[in-house]
């Protein structure tokens, strides 16, 4: 049988290497020589083992399965972020304890894994006191919110320094940091300045997010992010930098019982008490 086979490659060799021959010294163009080298290659081929097919498909999967974290962007849908990610739907509800996949929001980061994976992944083990949940960034009206006294202030965090913070608005505080609220609530008039609280890049500016209103999603250095809802107007766009004390919308109500600004502060993803950063008034 190899024998044959080296015959026949042998006799389709002298066949090519005749045509080659006869175009170049006819003038052919160095195209036609080309092709009839490549059609050499091919019947070369033939006669040995065949070349290892990658499956692309399986190689991209593979790839992204390795991913240990992603950061939701705008339009995303936890089947969308499966498929793009290879990561199981299920696995990715199981690990963040989603309840609603509806609510997830731009600038949130997913687990796409958990146990020894996440340490391979540089990220510090978040324990169960601190675990990141995936909530509504506000649920204040469905909680107790008839606490109006402004909440004490808690010890500064050994982290705060590392951004210069300054308070997005001038109202008195009407809702403390939970792990149910994620955030605070600042009490003050329609149309209040909503302020930039440190230098960033707008991740989102939109009112797609459910119960949240009209929401503004900075990013800043160093994993910090800080968010802002229910305003009146919306004053940045996606993709804009912005300056600490920028004026990036108006206090409102936007899906929420009465006018006020929801603000918080994430560190690497989990929700952190925005009054552990922000300088005392």
């Amino acid at each position: 049988m190899l024998a044959e086979q080296v015959t026949k490659m042998n006799t389709k060799f002298n066949a090519v290497k005749r045509v080659v021959c006869r175009r170049s010294r006819s003038g052919a163009s160095l195209f036609s020589v080309a092709m009839a080298c490549l059609i050499l290659a091919g019947c070369a081929s033939q006669s040995g083992s065949r070349a290892p097919v990658n499956d692309l498909n399986q190689s991209s999967s593979n790839t992204a399965t390795q991913a240990r974290t992603y950061t939701v962007k705008a339009g995303d849908t936890l089947t969308k972020i499966s498929r793009t990610t290879g990561a199981d739907e299920n696995t990715i509800k199981r690990i963040n304890k989603i309840s609603d996949p509806r609510k997830i929001y731009p600038g949130l980061i997913l687990k796409l894994s958990d146990g020894s994976e996440t340490a391979a992944s540089g990220m510090a083990p978040v324990t169960p006191t601190t675990r990141a949940e995936v909530r509504p960034l506000d649920q204040a009206d469905s909680s107790s919110s008839s606490a109006s006294a402004e909440p004490s202030t808690p010890s500064r965090a050994s982290d705060a320094g590392v951004i210069n913070w300054g308070w997005p608005a001038q109202g008195k505080v009407i809702q403390g940091f939970t792990v149910n609220t994620k955030g605070i609530d600042i009490a003050g008039a329609a149309g209040d300045p909503v302020i930039a609280a440190a230098n960033g890049k707008v991740m989102y500016s939109g009112n797609g997010v459910r119960g949240l209103g009209n929401l503004i999603i900075v990013d800043h250095d160093n994993g910090f992010i800080t968010a802002y809802a229910h305003n009146r107007a919306l004053l940045v766009k996606t993709g804009q930098k912005i300056k600490k004390g920028t004026k990036i919308a108006e206090m409102g109500q936007s899906d929420a019982s009465s006018v006020k600004l929801h603000f918080e502060v994430r560190r690497q993803g989990t929700p952190v008490d925005p009054l552990q950063y922000l300088p005392a008034k």
